[in-house]
């Protein structure tokens, strides 16, 4: 088995733990995180899987860009949460299903923002949620370069 790898700064790195069939074992900088499938997908439900990660990334981030706006233009902000799910709809459901594979990624979020804020703030604050870095770069599609590393 491999030795652990300690990711670069602006990596992450990935590798199976050995236990389970799907146990993944996440190293981002100093923090270590586990990944692995559900029960029903024939993982073990060591940890959140991959596209739990991916929504939390968009929260996370999310919730982080309200925020510092709120915080900038001194919005009275008390608390942001952000609540994802994510789901695969049919191309059939869709209008312009030419441009689109078979099944479509849907990710449906729901901002909730605490605090004295009138209509005009909220609104503007859901059109700051739609801006954040994630958020863009899965709007954008992300474009990857893969090569194979032989150990």
């Amino acid at each position: 088995m491999l030795p652990p790898i300690q990711p670069s700064p602006g990596e992450v790195v990935v590798a199976e733990t050995g236990s389970g069939r799907f146990a993944q074992e996440v190293r981002v900088g100093r923090h270590m995180l586990a990944a692995d499938e559900p029960l029903l997908a024939g993982g073990d439900d060591s940890g959140p899987g991959p596209y739990d990660y991916l929504l939390a990334a968009l929260g996370a981030c999310t919730a982080m860009t309200v925020r510092l706006v709120a915080r900038r233009r001194g919005l009275p902000l008390i608390r942001v949460a952000v609540r994802l799910r994510h789901n695969r709809r049919h191309a059939g459901d869709c209008a312009d299903c030419e441009d689109h594979p078979q099944r479509l990624d849907h990710v449906e979020m729901e901002v909730m923002l605490d605090g004295p804020l009138d209509e005009s703030q909220r609104a503007y604050l859901l059109g700051v949620a739609m801006k954040c870095p994630v958020h863009r770069t899965l709007d954008a599609g992300v474009h990857m370069d893969m090569q194979l590393v032989v150990s």
